[in-house]
């Protein structure tokens, strides 16, 4: 189902590199999965997300669940054929979704019920209905429902979220049939003590794999990186930890070098979209007046299709146009930069140069 491997570590930080093998697939880690919440991570091709060296993406079972539904891309094959990508799919469980519409949705005991964004209809996610559809979409990884909180919270939250999230997690783990590897998430908010009972109680399920959740809700980078390394402390050695939701370049890196195996984010597609590209001298605004007349590529070192072929200015001039070409020429460029970055710091952690790089990353992408 899911076999971890960690075949290098780092001698000065707790960075470590190795291999996820999922069922016909090879992951190396540290790894970072490109968001695809409808199935199709937005303004790029199954091959061109494999030209870029991606091994595995993330769907949203949230979004999947409410259109086209789970059951029609069951009867049609299941996610992997119905997307055309034939490598591995991770499922999250629709619970941060659930809590970005906090004025659409009650939470109990039993699950969360929900208004539908798209038509208003009212829906009920129980932890046994997240299993569910995840399965029936054949996803390699699953998540189990979770409630996400957010920031700030109180102690008194924080402690009724994470005995129902565990809870939850009992009946998720109860109602998975086996198809793919369920991971259990670890809750408790910005409290260490609750993070640890948190663990504690995860970690008892002996599941194939562990992730961090409730980070990146709007707190400082310091708390989120003191709460993440904290947790990444208390996890087992020889299982994966993820880090959801958490993807800017100067977090990846600062995470890896507390122990942080995989990664998810919406940033280098959602800024794609928005003009702002990656380059190893940091972030770069396409819309400026300055690139006007640069007939230089973004970056004269990227191997990607876009920089291999377009200018600066020609990039600037689509979006300037509003060009349906703007975000594609810009998500294959930034895509491929992420992919690059990880490799760089798998490469890095293996040679014994990591905390060099880490050094060099926080100079052009501050740590703010």
């Amino acid at each position: 189902m899911l076999r971890f491997e960690v075949a290098k570590r780092d001698r000065e930080t707790k960075a470590r590199c190795g291999f996820i093998r999922l069922k016909g697939v090879i992951c190396e880690t540290p790894l970072f999965m490109p968001v695809g919440t409808a199935g199709s991570v937005k303004g790029i091709t199954p091959h061109e997300l494999k030209e870029c060296g991606y091994r595995l993406i993330l769907a949203n079972t949230y979004h999947l669940y409410l259109r086209p539904g789970h059951q029609l891309i069951r009867e049609r094959g299941g996610l992997h054929r119905f997307m055309g990508w034939n490598r591995g799919i991770l499922t999250d469980s629709g619970g941060f979704q659930v809590y970005s519409l906090s004025p659409l949705r009650t939470v109990t005991e039993e699950g969360v019920r929900f208004q539908s964004h798209l038509d208003g209809s009212y829906h009920m996610l129980t932890p046994e209905k997240v299993v569910e559809i995840q399965e029936a979409l054949g996803s390699d990884i699953l998540m189990p429902l979770d409630e996400c909180l957010p920031y700030p919270a109180s102690e008194a939250q924080a402690v009724n979220s994470l005995e129902l999230t565990i809870s939850w997690l009992k009946r998720s783990v109860e109602a998975h049939q086996g198809g793919g590897a369920l991971f259990g998430i670890v809750q408790g908010g910005f409290f260490e003590h609750l993070r640890r009972e948190a663990v504690s109680e995860v970690t008892s399920f002996e599941l194939p794999g562990y992730s961090i959740g409730g980070l990146s809700v709007g707190e400082p980078v310091d708390l989120l990186h003191q709460i993440g390394a904290f947790t990444a402390d208390l996890l087992p050695q020889d299982r994966p930890r993820y880090l959801m939701g958490v993807g800017r370049p100067q977090d990846i890196v600062e995470a890896v070098s507390y122990g942080i195996d995989m990664f998810d984010c919406v940033v280098p597609t959602r800024n794609a979209r928005n003009g702002t590209l990656y380059t190893w001298k940091g972030k770069l605004n396409i819309k400026a007046q300055r690139f006007a007349q640069d007939e230089d590529p973004v970056d004269p070192n990227c191997t990607c299709y876009t920089c291999r072929n377009f200018s600066k200015s020609y990039l600037r001039h689509l979006y300037n146009a509003g060009e349906l070409l703007s975000p594609r020429l810009n998500t294959i460029h930034n895509l491929h930069f992420f992919s690059e970055l990880m490799e760089r710091i798998r490469r890095s952690i293996s040679e014994g140069w990591f905390s060099r790089l880490k050094k060099e990353i926080h100079e052009s992408y501050p740590l703010t």
